[in-house]
């Protein structure tokens, strides 16, 4: 009986992580194509209300089951799970490219390695390290090609994405050794009421086009792609990631990192945008990072089972 748990919770695991894949891969086009219509701070807080509605929808009913205890770290991983990267992500696909925006977040499980063994005693070993600079490395020579071709200030936007990285990482560390005993609904339901008022207070000074919402304009198209992403890409995959963080390791979950360039860079190249060799190149040295810092890790857990 046990070993079927086991096996059904392994292949659960693998399922979340490959359907994670593929939606949050989509993600990034469907940004920019939100972004046609709409400013980047309409966009994080529209895709943060229309989230907030469907979540209030199918799960009202978990708010009883989260503890007085919990809401603190909710409200804290609802701000850096999903509010500040919304915003981050949105005004730095303004400039870079949504597969280049990919490739970037999958410095994610480098800074989730890290916040856990500063913050949660974590082990940390130097091919642990070394995995981290070849994974820095490749940001930098991804980056470098940002600065090439947009010089001046608007080159460091694709820094917003490594920020929003490192938000996701202390999101995904906090989920596990703070919430564990917490449904994955009730943690995403919770996270969005924690930061509906915000997003509310910044949409009401974007000067939104409701006027054009009915006339079938860009804006109209815009908020067509923003509900996609709010019910898909945030909504049903918050639920997902939550719950995957549960069942497996913090690493093993942000490790869709991984495969999310593969589906942004095949949805970017079919609408037009140009992937060069450097970035390749780039995309090489971050995911040959990635894979040694988690590549350790699993050979230390298959020796100690």
């Amino acid at each position: 009986m046990q070993f079927c748990t086991a096996m059904n919770t392994s292949i659960k695991k693998w399922v979340y992580l490959i359907l994670l894949s593929l939606i949050w891969g989509s993600s990034y086009i469907l940004i920019k194509k939100g972004l046609v219509g709409l400013t980047p701070l309409q966009l994080g807080s529209v895709r943060i209300l229309m989230t907030t509605s469907i979540l209030l929808f199918f799960g009202w009913k978990q708010l009883k089951t989260i503890p007085k205890s919990a809401w603190k770290w909710i409200a804290f991983t609802g701000y850096f799970g999903t509010f500040f990267p919304s915003y981050l992500f949105a005004f730095a696909e303004t400039v870079i490219d949504s597969s280049v925006a990919a490739v970037l977040n999958g410095m994610t499980p480098l800074f989730t390695l890290l916040i856990g063994v500063l913050f949660f005693e974590s082990s940390f070993k130097w091919g642990k390290i070394f995995g981290v600079l070849i994974g820095f490395g490749g940001t930098l020579i991804l980056v470098s090609n940002e600065f090439t071709i947009n010089t001046g200030p608007k080159s460091w936007y694709a820094f917003l994405v490594v920020v929003a990285a490192c938000c996701y990482a202390i999101n995904v560390n906090v989920i596990k050794y703070k919430l564990a005993d917490v449904s994955a609904l009730a943690i995403a339901l919770g996270n969005f009421l924690a930061i509906v008022f915000p997003a509310l207070l910044i949409l009401s000074f974007t000067d939104f086009p409701w006027a054009e919402v009915s006339q079938g304009a860009e804006v109209s198209i815009s908020l067509g792609y923003i509900f996609i992403l709010a019910f898909l890409g945030t909504a049903v995959a918050k639920v997902m990631f939550n719950e995957l963080v549960a069942i497996s390791s913090p690493v093993f979950s942000i490790s869709i990192t991984y495969l999310l360039p593969i589906v942004a860079i095949g949805w970017g190249v079919l609408d037009g945008e140009v992937f060069t060799l450097l970035q390749w190149v780039g995309c090489a040295f971050i995911l040959l990072g990635v894979y040694l810092v988690t590549e350790k890790k699993r050979l230390k857990k298959a020796k100690t089972s």
